[in-house]
């Protein structure tokens, strides 16, 4: 009876561990969670941006080009240093989002300078509006797979 008791106990001890979420991950690594920057539940806080149409109508054909080409340039070097994570173009819609940007950074100061540096935004095309997102902290670890997807660069 005494071993009954022990065992219901046990098992009673095993459920309720298992249903408060104590059950530790068996594939858990460490050092890549600490290398990203994750917190217990493999998350982090990042910035997100989105641009949306912006206040100045510019209609000179050559300075569109040449705010596109900075536009890509500065999307480019914030893609190659790691800053920037993923980025893409809205759909229409009646927000006047044109795109967004996941930033690895949580630090609003630090998205509104690397995105002030974008001369579409610097010069008006684009407007800037800052969101904190909690994501996977492995978000920028997707990379490394994009290229073997790509069947054509755009």
């Amino acid at each position: 009876m005494r071993l009954f008791c022990f065992s219901a106990l046990l098992i009673l001890f095993a459920t309720t561990t298992q249903a408060q979420g104590q059950t530790p991950v068996s594939n858990y690594n460490k050092a890549l969670a600490d290398s990203l920057g994750a917190d217990e539940y493999g998350m982090k806080w990042y910035v997100m941006v989105m641009l949306k149409t912006g206040t100045k109508q510019i209609k000179s054909r050559d300075s569109l080009q040449w705010l596109y080409k900075g536009h890509v340039d500065a999307i480019n070097e914030m893609t190659n240093s790691g800053t920037l994570i993923v980025t893409g173009p809205m759909g229409k819609n009646d927000k006047n989002f044109r795109s967004f940007y996941i930033l690895n950074t949580s630090k609003t100061e630090e998205a509104q300078k690397l995105i002030n540096a974008n001369p579409a935004v610097k010069f008006g095309l684009f407007d800037a509006e800052y969101f904190f997102w909690y994501g996977p902290a492995a978000l920028p670890t997707y990379k490394r797979f994009q290229p073997m997807v790509e069947a054509k660069k755009p």
